[in-house]
């Protein structure tokens, strides 16, 4: 256990290589720890009680049942009391080498990790943040924590923020600046403060992406849990018992089918109004700056985020195509970086022009630097015959097995509805249509190293939700050529290439057994073993 930790603690620290030592006046510096804001006063106990709104109301008509408007006093006076206790539990420094946090009234927590372990560092600021100049900073380490867990400077002086992010991730400027790092304090920081270097903006929101937002399933994951809790609630009883729709019921099937076609319409336009008031209160503003050391993300209307990544991790990037969005000429665009999440989204539904322009300087500095360009129009290799039929056996092999019972069961004397038939009729060219989309989506490419450049994978699959991810060989630390009983007898293959960014494996989806070897010998030279039976 580490020597500054007592045993009812929580550490969440890493091993990691010593760094020089600092001065001693730094370190002294370093040695105190630091309240946050005391504005926070004002925000926390606001933030509790909007948190804890249905125990609240829970109260409320508890009290009023038993005559007495205490209770609900009583709560509110709980939450607001624990709320304001956490400025005199909670204090954090950072010195040359550590970043500490310590919280917690009766559970205390100490939170420890080097500042050279740091990956990523986010900056929010709601409106009530904003409104007292604070500002809520998260520091990613890439390890997944527990949200309770996670190391987070909620209400800082936002004056103080620019430099603390800027020292937090001093290490990726060079071993010698983190080694000098000081203790950054209250004191010793400099308002306003901004990374060294000039930042160039690789891409900026504009106010007519926002008719891609209805493209996405955001409306339907807003509207849905609404809907789902109105009708448990009893909706959907008194909707069917009111006057007008058992009136409707009793007139024809035309003013039914019209009725529907309605309340589709109105679906699809509160679905659409949902995406597009929530695509702009998360992505307003958009800006990516590339220092050429870090990027930085901002985008919020209400609450504003700030995200800053370290370069030196990025191992490559996604292009997202959804179907809607692909037939738009749309696209999102994620990063694929170790160390942080998964899918770290740089630009959300777009113009796809704009997502191949951020990705060529994202991926190459330079739009005329090879090979870039290439890793955005390069064109994919088709896996062949055998994965063309296992697009269409897999699509339409549902569709006969259907058909099969469904006619046994015709003649063993059994009734089939008619209608079933028909969907099964109407269900094929959509089956054909998607065999046909999915495998002129499947493909991969090898770009070979050049002009001190690695090689690069890019591997495309999907149809509703379509995947084009872009990863640079120094990224790959292994391979699984994977082959299921039904690819075996068509000879195909499933390559997966592992890696320690991102989505953590990357398919090539179908690849003739013959190509799998090759691919892997193209894209990481000399670490291809003997395989069994070659």
């Amino acid at each position: 256990m580490p020597p500054h930790q007592d045993p009812n603690s929580y550490s969440d620290s890493y091993p990691t290589e010593q760094l020089s030592p600092l001065p001693g006046a730094v370190a002294a510096a370093g040695e105190t720890w630091q309240r946050l804001d005391k504005r926070m006063l004002l925000v926390h106990p606001v933030t509790e009680l909007i948190r804890f709104i249905p125990v609240l109301i829970a109260t409320l008509v508890a009290g009023a049942r038993a005559d007495n408007p205490l209770w609900s006093l009583t709560v509110v006076a709980v939450i607001v009391a624990i709320a304001l206790t956490r400025w005199f539990t909670t204090t954090y420094r950072i010195t040359g080498d550590q970043v500490e946090l310590r919280t917690g009234l009766i559970q205390r927590k100490r939170l420890s990790v080097p500042r050279n372990r740091v990956r990523s560092v986010d900056v929010e600021a709601d409106l009530l943040h904003r409104a007292l100049g604070l500002a809520v900073l998260s520091i990613g380490t890439g390890q997944h924590v527990d949200k309770r867990e996670q190391f987070k400077l909620d209400s800082l002086d936002a004056k103080l923020v620019p430099q603390l992010r800027t020292a937090l991730l001093a290490h990726t400027r060079g071993g010698a600046e983190t080694a000098d790092a000081p203790a950054i304090t209250p004191e010793t920081a400099t308002p306003g403060a901004i990374p060294d270097g000039p930042a160039v903006e690789i891409a900026r929101w504009q106010p007519d992406w926002v008719r891609y937002a209805p493209l996405s399933l955001t409306g339907f994951a807003i509207v849905a849990p609404v809907v789902g809790l109105a009708f448990q609630y009893g909706f959907a009883q008194i909707f069917l018992k009111s006057g007008t729709v058992q009136d409707v019921g009793h007139r024809s099937a035309g003013v039914i089918a019209g009725v529907i076609a309605l309340l589709v319409v109105l679906l699809v336009v509160v679905v659409s109004v949902a995406a597009c008031a929530r695509y702009l209160m998360t992505w307003f503003g958009l800006q990516v700056l590339d220092d050429g050391k870090t990027l930085t993300i901002r985008h919020g209307l209400f609450t504003t985020r700030q995200t800053t990544l370290d370069l030196a991790r990025l191992r490559g990037a996604t292009v997202n195509e959804p179907l809607l969005l692909r037939l738009a000429r749309a696209a999102e665009l994620e990063a694929i970086m170790t160390g942080t999440s998964p899918r770290q989204k740089i630009l959300p539904q777009a113009p796809r022009t704009a997502v191949h322009t951020t990705l060529a300087h994202l991926l190459g500095t330079d739009q005329a630097q090879s090979p870039a360009p290439a890793l955005v129009t390069v064109p994919l290799r088709p896996h062949g015959p055998a994965a063309h039929r296992r697009r269409y056996t897999r699509a339409l092999g549902p569709l006969a097995a259907a058909a099969v019972v469904m006619l046994a069961i015709s003649l063993a004397g059994g009734h089939i509805p008619t209608w079933l038939w028909v969907v099964l009729v109407v269900a094929v060219p959509f089956a054909v249509a998607l065999a046909w989309d999915r495998y002129r989506g499947l493909g991969h490419a090898v770009l070979p190293a050049a002009d001190g450049n690695p090689a690069w994978l890019i591997t495309r699959s999907g149809c509703l939700d379509r995947d084009r991810d872009c990863l640079e060989a120094p990224g790959v630390i292994g391979w699984t050529v994977r082959q299921t009983f039904f690819q075996r007898r068509a000879g195909v293959a499933t390559v997966v290439a592992a890696s320690a960014a991102g989505k953590k494996r990357y398919h090539v989806i179908d690849l003739p057994l013959a190509q799998a070897w090759e691919l892997i010998e193209a894209v990481t030279p000399g670490q291809l073993g003997v395989p069994a039976g070659r």
